[in-house]
C-alpha cells in the first residue's frame, strides 16, 4: 500500500486504536474487534512485550485491505526499520527524531512524531512529516489545535492522550485529521471483553463521523 493510501485510510476513518496488549493473541483479538467496529487502523506500541512478533503475527493474520498496522512508541531509526521490515505501514513516536523521519522518507512510510510546541511541529513538517501527533493531547486540550492552526493552517494534527468519547467532537471541530485512542477504546480487552472493544470502536468512529458532518 502506498504512503498516500495509508494516510487516506487513517484520515478517512479518523481514529487510530493504540494497542498495548500483553500477548500476540490479545493484540490480534483487539484488532479483529476494532475491524468489527469499523476501525481500520491500529498502532502496536513497542512497550508491548515482543512487539515485533505482535506486528508480524498481525500482518500474517489480517489482510492488508482490512487493517493497516502501525508501530508506536518508536524512539529511533533502528526500531523504525525493523518495524517496517516486519510489516508496519506507518511509524508513530512520542517525540520527533530526525533520523527516523529520514528513514521513513526513504521507504515512503508515514512518520507521525509526537510534538507539542510550534517549533517542534514546524521542524517535523520540514522533515517531511505529513501528520503530526499532538502528544500528550491532554496537556492543553482541543482548543490548542485551533490556536496552532492559526499560524499553521496547513498542518495535519492527530492528538493522542486525553481523547475520549466526551471530547472527541471538540477535537474534530478544532481541526484534527484523526485521533489516537488507547485505553478508552481497548481497555475492556484486559478482561477478555472484546465485544465492548467493538462497541467502543463503533462509538468513536461514529462520533468522528457525526462531528465532521456538523462542521
Amino acid at each position: 500500500m502506498f504512503k498516500h493510501e495509508v494516510l487516506k485510510k487513517i484520515t478517512d476513518v479518523g481514529v487510530v486504536a493504540v494497542i498495548r496488549a500483553e500477548t500476540s493473541k490479545q493484540a490480534i483479538d483487539i484488532a479483529k474487534a476494532c475491524i468489527q467496529g469499523g476501525l481500520a487502523a491500529i498502532e502496536v506500541t513497542f512497550t508491548v512485550p515482543n512487539a515485533l512478533k505482535v506486528i508480524e503475527d498481525l500482518v500474517k493474520a489480517i489482510p492488508q485491505d482490512e487493517l493497516i498496522i502501525g508501530a508506536g512508541t518508536v524512539l529511533d531509526s533502528e526500531t523504525a526499520r525493523i518495524a517496517i521490515l516486519a510489516g508496519a505501514q506507518y511509524i508513530v513516536s512520542p517525540g520527533f527524531d530526525l533520523k527516523t523521519a529520514q528513514l521513513c522518507n526513504r521507504y515512503q512510510i508515514p512518520y507521525m512524531p509526537g510534538c507539542l510546541t510550534i517549533t517542534e511541529m514546524i521542524t517535523a513538517m520540514e522533515a517531511g512529516c505529513d501528520v503530526v501527533k499532538l502528544f500528550p493531547g491532554s496537556a492543553f486540550g482541543p482548543s490548542y489545535v485551533k490556536a496552532v492552526k492559526g499560524p499553521l493552517p496547513q498542518i495535519n494534527i492527530m492528538p493522542t492522550g486525553g481523547v475520549s468519547l466526551d471530547n472527541v467532537k471538540e477535537w474534530v471541530s478544532n481541526g484534527v485529521v484523526a485521533v489516537g485512542v488507547g485505553s478508552e477504546l481497548t481497555g475492556p480487552a484486559k478482561k477478555g471483553d472484546f465485544e465492548s472493544v467493538t462497541q467502543n470502536a463503533k462509538a468513536f468512529v461514529n462520533a468522528v463521523k457525526d462531528a465532521r458532518k456538523s462542521q
